[in-house]
């Protein structure tokens, strides 16, 4: 009896259990979306079934939303809170963050803006970064609506850029970094390029 009892699989601590589910619910949704995916689908990826899974989460709403809070924190952990704009140490917490985490860098920042319950998360991280990047451009560039145009663009850009680089393995990741900062240098040029255009024109009457 002692030894059946030896090979019977040990339950996980709570705290365990949920981080399993939350991983195969991030894989998940950042595969088929939220609508696409089932909750059968998820309790049977993460291995357990589906009474184990509503122990921890009471709706499909409640563990996409804890799925990107799990990710938030994961960013939280690799990107510091930035000061003076959108740096080079914020490239880097981003591409960490993306590589420890691909499905949840696509979930939070591809997947969630086409979710209707979720879009309004999405838009407001979005400009937060749109805010902290404009704090850096707007030193650089003295126009005002092209240092607008370059702060929207450039954190666009860098995710993209990313998510790209996900898609394709990851390779040289020591390079990335560089790589990244180098479109987002191109999206500045460009902005500066245009302000000085616009201030060597003529005033109009």
């Amino acid at each position: 009896m002692s030894q059946i009892a030896s090979e019977r699989p040990s339950r996980l601590p709570r705290a365990e259990r949920r981080e399993q589910i939350l991983a195969a619910a991030t894989t998940a949704f950042a595969r088929t979306g939220f609508a696409g995916t089932g909750l059968d689908e998820i309790a049977s990826q993460a291995g357990v079934t589906r009474v184990i899974l509503y122990r921890h989460f009471d709706s499909k709403t409640e563990l996409y939303q804890a799925a990107l809070d799990r990710f938030c924190a994961v960013l939280g952990d690799h990107v510091s809170k930035p000061v003076g704009g959108f740096t080079d140490t914020s490239i880097d917490g981003l591409l960490s963050a993306a590589a420890a985490e691909p499905d949840g860098f696509r979930l939070l920042f591809v997947h969630a803006a086409r979710e209707p319950e979720f879009e309004a998360l999405a838009q407001r991280f979005r400009s937060n970064i749109t805010r902290t990047a404009h704090l850096q451009i707007s030193k650089v560039i003295s126009d005002r609506a092209w240092a607008r145009w370059a702060a929207q663009l450039a954190p666009t850009v860098a995710i993209e850029a990313i998510v790209a680089w996900l898609d394709v393995g990851q390779p040289d990741p020591d390079l990335a970094p560089d790589r990244v900062r180098h479109v987002i240098a191109g999206v500045i040029a460009a902005a500066s390029a245009a302000a000085e255009h616009a201030d060597s024109l003529p005033p109009t009457a």
